[in-house]
């Protein structure tokens, strides 16, 4: 009978361990976070690869008239440093999420949750790609602002009248990339939580 009250303080220490853990009393949240986790990592990968497909297929050649003559102009992508700086950001956000999202699918399906000090490393490298593909998108939508409309005032001229699948490409990779952005601090915030629900 002695033994009763020692059984039962390991027991309770045994739970708090696990709450502390994170693998405790609610494994159905641990779950729906590590499904949601998943759901957006997927979300992540799918629209980082197609924004750098996109990318590297905005490539254009076009005959334009001047005067008596033609002339043939190119425009590409690495024209520009503002799209290569994207090209970069969006390469290596594609090889993390496709890394982060196979640790991800074995969190999940094995039914349990990666430990704080996982979560907290992941968060941090979440939130380094979110400000990178932010400035990347920043500085590849003002030039392509710029070849859209022109600027008048320093008598920069626009180019998408004449290079119009170029630009479409253009516009479509980086609005993917502002949409991976937004994946990307999702994440940061759903880190975050989860982190928080365990420090409680």
């Amino acid at each position: 009978m002695a033994s009763t009250p020692e059984v039962a303080l390991n027991s309770t220490g045994g739970k708090d361990r696990q709450m502390e853990s994170g693998y405790g009393a609610s494994p159905v949240k641990l779950k729906s976070f590590s499904g949601l986790d998943f759901a957006l990592r997927l979300l992540l990968f799918a629209f980082s690869l197609t924004a750098l497909v996109v990318l590297l297929t905005s490539k254009q050649t076009v005959t334009i008239p001047v005067l008596t003559i033609t002339i043939t102009r190119s425009a590409k992508f690495t024209n520009s440093p503002a799209f290569i700086y994207l090209l970069v950001a969006l390469s290596i956000t594609t090889l993390y999420s496709f890394i982060s999202l196979i640790i991800s699918a074995a969190s999940y399906r094995s039914k349990s949750s990666p430990s704080s000090s996982s979560l907290f490393k992941l968060m941090v490298i979440d939130l380094l790609l979110a400000g990178i593909m932010a400035s990347a998108t920043g500085c590849a939508g003002s030039t392509a602002y710029i070849g859209l409309k022109g600027n008048s005032h320093v008598l920069w001229n626009k180019i998408c009248n004449n290079f119009e699948t170029f630009c479409r490409h253009i516009g479509s990779s980086t609005l993917l990339s502002l949409i991976a952005s937004a994946v990307l601090l999702l994440l940061v915030v759903l880190s975050s939580f989860t982190i928080y629900r365990r420090s409680r």
